[in-house]
């Protein structure tokens, strides 16, 4: 299904979106990638969906991404003897191992690890970052802490520990045995949540052998710390602003948003903005206008793609927040101060003949009347690399494998065609033109301009570029071999 707009749009499925009808309409309203939430539901109902997308997918001959979102370590404190208590701020509060229900002045946090990194003087935030603590006293099995912050505490709310590198494994029990049962489902992208180090990434991957891609979601500050290693590790990432503002002040996460967007994209590595982007939709057919303004700055930046949450899990009204979504980045895309900001903030640094063979074709699409860019991708890199560019014109990324098709649905400016086998770059054109014709990017008389890599088949070897006519005939007519 042809897109007009180039950013992309990730939608959650839960409760409120699980049927056919519903996942359905959400692909036609403009989803181009599910998120599968693997802390939510059972492995029976993730098939399901799985199942009914691909079933989509056939019948609208539209590759859609899958993205599994692996929950990853959660920290919580145990329960109390009243459900809940009230810690005053400058009070006393004891974290330790006992396993016994708390009280006002103490209560058990199961997580040996977290009592192993402390340090006097380290902060833990519980229930989102509601309630802070200061560690004024620890040692391996509790920690003595002053409530800097107070508030209500009940029965297994979260920890965050936002200024210490945990010694946790980013993979659970429970995230081993969904990663493998994902990527034997068929998913396109693992999300890696609580990332904290670029060894978490490679853990990932060793597990996962090739059958998806991973992305990781920045949600600590040592994410940020080492986020140079970390995106050298992964094939995309997620700035997850839930987390990243519990464990930053707040007015830290717009400025690292945008830093961390620009290092994707001069990487080529697709990049998605997520949380609360249109939260009010969750019970409101209409956003707020700050939550508009925060969907177009994050497309203003260069984001790859833009995600909903609960919005469309479990939010009354999935389909009209998707159609917002798709409304704002179509209006966005339009309007020329973003193109100046786009092209004012492109890279440059190239060090490789795809480089410039990809550069040289935004180059000529946006000093002629070239209509679109058609690239030949085995895995995808031509592509990512033609988006890197966000040239002005649509990319077209012709492939002959599914699995790449499905992933670079995440990638900014991209529509994919599946195509047959090539052994000759003269196929290759002629596919192009075609393609280009058939999608409703160029009529006959129009010109494109085609990269691929000869010999055909084998990645990385994007070397040649062409201009040709939309018309077989002069197609022919231009080269007769």
């Amino acid at each position: 299904m042809r897109r007009h707009r180039n950013v992309k749009i990730v939608a959650t499925l839960g409760p409120s979106s699980e049927t056919y009808e519903m996942i359905r309409a959400l692909h036609e309203a403009g989803a181009d990638v599910f998120r599968l939430n693997m802390s939510h539901g059972t492995h029976d109902g993730i098939r399901e969906k799985h199942r009914i997308i691909r079933q989509i997918e056939e019948e609208l001959n539209s590759p859609i991404g899958i993205l599994a979102d692996l929950q990853g370590p959660k920290l919580r404190v145990g329960a109390f003897a009243k459900g809940e208590e009230e810690l005053e701020e400058g009070a006393s509060f004891r974290l330790d191992l006992d396993g016994a229900e708390g009280d006002g002045a103490r209560v058990c946090l199961p997580h040996p690890e977290i009592f192993q990194a402390l340090e006097v003087g380290s902060t833990l935030l519980v229930n989102d970052g509601k309630i802070r603590l200061r560690v004024t006293e620890c040692g391996p099995d509790y920690a003595e802490t002053e409530v800097i912050v107070g508030g209500t505490i009940s029965n297994r709310k979260g920890v965050n520990v936002p200024d210490v590198v945990l010694p946790l494994a980013a993979l659970s029990e429970k995230d081993r045995e969904d990663l493998e049962f994902a990527c034997e489902l068929g998913v396109d992208w693992l999300a890696l949540s609580f990332v904290q180090r670029a060894a978490d990434v490679e853990e990932a991957r060793e597990l996962a052998r090739g059958r998806a891609a991973i992305l990781s979601k920045i949600e600590k500050p040592s994410a940020v710390e080492w986020f140079d290693n970390i995106l050298a590790a992964s094939d995309g990432i997620m700035v997850a602003r839930g987390d990243l503002g519990v464990e930053l002040p707040v007015q830290n996460v717009p400025p690292i948003q945008k830093r961390l967007v620009r290092k994707c994209r001069a990487a080529a590595k697709p990049v998605i903005v997520a949380t609360q982007m249109l939260e009010s939709m969750i019970e409101s057919p209409m956003p707020t206008r700050a939550e508009v303004s925060d969907v177009a700055a994050a497309i203003y930046e260069g984001t790859d793609a833009v995600m909903l949450s609960a919005e469309s899990a479990a939010g009354q009204y999935p389909v009209e927040a998707v159609t917002t979504m798709d409304n704002v980045a179509r209006e966005v895309e339009d309007d020329p101060t973003y193109t100046q900001i786009i092209e004012a903030s492109r890279v440059v640094d190239r060090t490789t003949v795809a480089d410039g063979i990809v550069a040289a074709a935004r180059e000529i699409a946006e000093a002629t009347d070239i209509v679109a860019i058609c690239c030949f991708s085995q895995s995808g890199t031509t592509a990512l690399l033609t988006a890197r560019e966000r040239p002005r014109v649509p990319i077209i990324a012709m492939t002959n494998l599914v699995g790449t098709a499905r992933r670079l649905a995440l990638t900014w400016g991209v529509n994919c065609v599946m195509t047959g086998t090539l052994d000759r770059f003269k196929q290759a054109v002629l596919g192009a033109a075609r393609a280009a014709r058939e999608q409703g990017y160029a009529e006959p008389l129009d010109q494109i301009v085609v990269t691929a890599g000869v010999p055909f088949n084998v990645p990385g070897t994007t070397n040649i570029l062409r201009v040709a006519p939309c018309q077989e005939s002069l197609i022919y007519a231009t080269d007769p071999g």
